[in-house]
């Protein structure tokens, strides 16, 4: 099987390093993707359909070959623009503690919302909330994390400090823009029914438990589970890249909800 693989907001590519790693003594194929605006693209414009297109172009390089799509965090809201875009291309989508958009929602919206009749998503946990105390905002509107200790507490807990400082200092800057304000239509992406797994972080600080549950349920799968951070491509990669190849034989118990 090839694994392309889609990183969440303020990583890039390097992340899956170790995963990949383990995905390939495993038989299998993996690469990764760096989004516009993120990684050796960071001096690039970031908008929902360039960063659509370049995970369409990862797939492409295949040939014939369909590949296994694995976004996390954020970077599931992008996985699903591309395979919205080429379902065709699309063996199975997995969503590693990540985001599925809302048909005709916005970004901030879908990540807020219990169920299409919840506008304000009053719910999301104290931690994320004491989370962004720990970012930097700058006037062009980039977010950082400032400080280490923020970054290793809410996406590396379960990493040794090595580790975590590795992947800190590789951190790049987020910049939401039109995310923020674009409704988002994946009609094809609902209409394809592709296979598709959501895997959670039992140990997560990032990605509330209550809105994997959300994500899980419009999915209509069974939650499969890591015990790990919000960053098991880092603290466990051996028992991910088993679990993602497994993810890949299980089936949705549900149909998909849009909305």
């Amino acid at each position: 099987m090839r694994f392309v693989f889609v990183h969440g907001g303020f990583h890039a590519a390097w992340c899956w390093e170790r995963t990949i790693a383990e995905i390939e003594s495993l038989g299998h194929d993996g690469v990764a993707v760096d989004l516009p605006g993120h990684g050796a693209l960071v001096d690039q414009e970031s908008t929902l359909a360039n960063r659509r297109d370049a995970i369409v172009a990862a797939m492409q390089d295949a040939g014939d070959t369909r590949s296994v799509l694995v976004g996390h965090s954020g970077g599931g809201f992008d996985a699903t623009l591309a395979a919205d875009a080429r379902p065709d291309l699309v063996t199975h989508i997995v969503y590693l503690a990540a985001a599925l958009p809302r048909e005709g929602r916005t970004y901030p919206e879908a990540m807020a919302m219990r169920d299409p009749d919840d506008e304000l998503g009053e719910e999301f946990d104290g931690d994320v909330g004491e989370m962004l105390s720990h970012l930097h905002f700058d006037a062009d509107g980039a977010m950082t994390f400032a400080d280490f200790d923020g970054a290793w507490k809410y996406f590396y807990h379960d990493c040794d400090e090595a580790t975590a400082r590795w992947a800190f200092e590789r951190l790049g800057p987020e910049r939401f823009g039109e995310t923020t304000v674009t409704p988002v239509s994946v009609p094809r992406f609902w209409d394809a029914d592709l296979p598709r797994s959501f895997i959670v972080c039992e140990q997560d600080r990032s990605m509330p438990r209550w809105l994997a549950d959300t994500v899980a349920r419009r999915l209509g799968v069974e939650q499969l589970s890591i015990d790990a951070s919000h960053s098991p491509f880092l603290s466990r990669p051996r028992e991910l890249a088993e679990l993602l190849v497994h993810a890949t034989t299980t089936t949705p118990v549900a149909p998909l909800t849009p909305h």
